[in-house]
């Protein structure tokens, strides 16, 4: 037989070596991924959230100090 036919072996080791490839692949891009989705949390998500809340607790604050004045009562009172 012509050595140039490859065995079994060669093609098994290739097969596996194109899946670690694609395994890699999938891993780079799911990191790739991961790190849109904590940028986009970071830079848009958490200034809206904070900014709602912020307005909300001003919101809350400042009807608390019109019906209670600013004294004791207003940090102390149930």
């Amino acid at each position: 037989m012509p050595s140039s036919h490859a065995s079994i072996d060669d093609l098994s080791s290739e097969s596996s070596y194109d899946s670690d490839e694609e395994f890699y692949l999938a891993q780079k891009e799911w990191e790739e991924s991961l790190h849109q989705l904590q940028q986009i949390f970071s830079v848009v998500l958490l200034p809206f959230v904070g900014k709602w809340l912020g307005r909300r607790w001003s919101y809350w604050a400042y009807a608390r100090y019109l019906r209670l004045g600013l004294g004791k009562a207003f940090v102390f009172e149930k």
